[in-house]
């Protein structure tokens, strides 16, 4: 897992842990294509119409009309129609993430970023021109729940078409060339090298084992050194056949297109997958005991790591836990842990918390770098910050300046089509309902100190905390005192 930084709305998008894909490729041309200028048109007037249509005044937020549907081979599909461009996104959302890898760490991420290197009669470079070719984008990727391949192309049949046969035949019918297979694996490879320089990522490794023990999010999307080598073709079409297939897949679409276009556009491409059902949901992982873990590292720096389990995605106090982690360390500047570590103090350039909800109980996290003398006091100091949060609550100007905030940027879940095909599939995916975006803009409007604070004391709790810091031992001086004006270079100066 890389080291949590959360963004400064839960909402707005879905924690990704590390990704490896194939490299991307590209090539050099006497002159642009038709489609490509089109495509890029497009992509600027998006722009471009929307600080037009803004002329100084706050965006509103867009009310989705969503259409959802099943094809015949089983894939949930939800379609939001939007004329304004002459251009559609299509994500394709499977639960064929690292908690399916099994006994093979690093075999979902594997077979995602081999999605691309081969299709009958086509090796990676000609998918890649293809694509361009067309004025299209195709994207992949692989995280703890979910794989994701997406397509963004123009609407017009003459483009739509071979784009979405390409598509298809990448998604669903891929060769596994051997010789791509020994490339990523040894991309994979170099990266486990370079980790073991990252204290960070070193830290957060170790802490989710320490949280999730023999659960399946327990290790690295990546997988491992020892075992991405161990990786055959063999297990790579097996994990394609199951976990790829149309029953396990929803299908986004958002664009100009109408209802009987979107429909024929995921008949298409769930007919070109496997056959076969959703893979079984996550099970939950056992709560952990209480523990400190120190990894020895050569640095000025030291890591530092607070976690315990948090929600799954569909709870009901995801509004509020949100929304009182945003004024805890969610938000920037201005938070609790913002304002007592860096503002009053100079200890870190940041400190941030988050919760990461999944299919099953996500990690709620705490981390920070800050001087290797000064980790100790530091690490007290965010754990008496995080206890009184917890016995006091919020006060009614914080939350009411947490509603504010999130009223304000709230429009920029839905500001491209981009934006609003990720929020349909994690509405799919998540079965959480149609009116998810709304239920949640008006929870949390609605929210109470009372409710807010319950949330946090009904999830949270000290006594279980999991911490993990990463460092040098050294002798420990104290904190300096908080003051107004701390000193204009923070102490805790990140590491490059």
């Amino acid at each position: 897992m890389s080291e949590y930084k959360k963004p400064r709305l839960a909402l707005l998008g879905l924690i990704a842990v590390a990704v490896i894909g194939s490299a991307a490729f590209y090539f050099s041309r006497t002159g642009e294509s038709v489609a490509s200028e089109a495509l890029d048109k497009a992509k600027a007037s998006q722009k471009l119409q929307s600080l037009t249509e803004l002329d100084g005044k706050a965006p509103s937020h867009r009310k989705l009309d969503v259409q959802t549907w099943n094809t015949a081979e089983g894939a949930k599909v939800l379609f939001v129609e939007a004329r304004e461009l002459p251009m559609f996104d299509m994500r394709l959302i499977f639960a064929a993430g690292s908690s399916q890898d099994g006994d093979a760490p690093g075999l979902a991420l594997l077979a995602n970023a081999m999605l691309n290197e081969g299709v009958a009669g086509k090796d990676v470079s000609a998918i890649a021109q293809g694509f361009e070719g067309l004025g299209a984008d195709f994207g992949n990727g692989a995280y703890k729940d979910m794989a994701v391949a997406s397509l963004r192309s123009l609407s017009a049949v003459d483009k739509r078409e071979p784009a979405l046969k390409l598509f298809s035949e990448v998604v669903g019918k891929p060769t596994f060339p051997a010789d791509s297979l020994t490339r990523i694996k040894n991309q994979m490879l170099a990266g486990f090298e370079y980790q073991k320089q990252n204290p960070g990522k070193l830290a957060s490794l170790e802490l989710m084992n320490r949280l999730y023990g023999d659960h399946p999010y327990a290790h690295a999307s990546d997988g491992t050194a020892k075992t991405v080598p161990a990786v055959t073709l063999a297990q790579l079409r097996a994990f394609h056949e199951k976990a790829y297939a149309a029953g396990n897949v929803v299908i986004a679409l958002v664009g100009d297109l109408s209802r009987a276009e979107a429909q024929a556009i995921a008949a298409q491409v769930s007919a070109a997958l496997p056959k076969g059902p959703a893979l079984p949901k996550i099970p939950q992982p056992a709560e952990p005991k209480a523990s400190i873990g120190h990894i020895e590292f050569p640095s000025k720096q030291t890591n530092l790591m607070i976690a315990q389990l948090g929600i799954d995605r569909d709870d009901p106090d995801y509004a509020a836990l949100s929304m009182g982690n945003q004024i805890l360390g969610g938000g920037g500047f201005g938070t609790r842990l913002m304002s007592e570590v860096r503002e009053k103090r100079g200890l870190a350039y940041g400190v941030y918390s988050g919760f990461s909800p999944m299919q099953a109980r996500g990690p709620f996290m705490i981390n920070l770098q800050t001087r290797a003398e000064m980790s100790e006091g530091t690490l007290k100091l965010v754990q008496d910050v995080l206890a009184d949060y917890l016995q006091s609550g919020p006060t009614e100007k914080e939350l009411d300046d947490a509603k504010r905030e999130l009223a304000g940027s709230f429009p920029l879940s839905t500001a491209s089509n981009a934006d609003i095909v990720g929020q349909l599939g994690a509405i799919g995916f998540y079965n959480l309902p149609l009116s998810h975006l709304e239920d949640f803009m008006q929870q949390s409007q609605n929210l109470t100190v009372e409710q807010v604070k319950a949330a946090l004391n009904k999830h949270l709790s000290t006594d279980k905390m999991v911490i993990v810091s990463a460092g040098p031992t050294v002798p420990q001086k104290p904190l300096p005192a908080p003051t107004d004006k701390p000193a204009e270079q923070p102490l805790g100066v990140p590491e490059h």
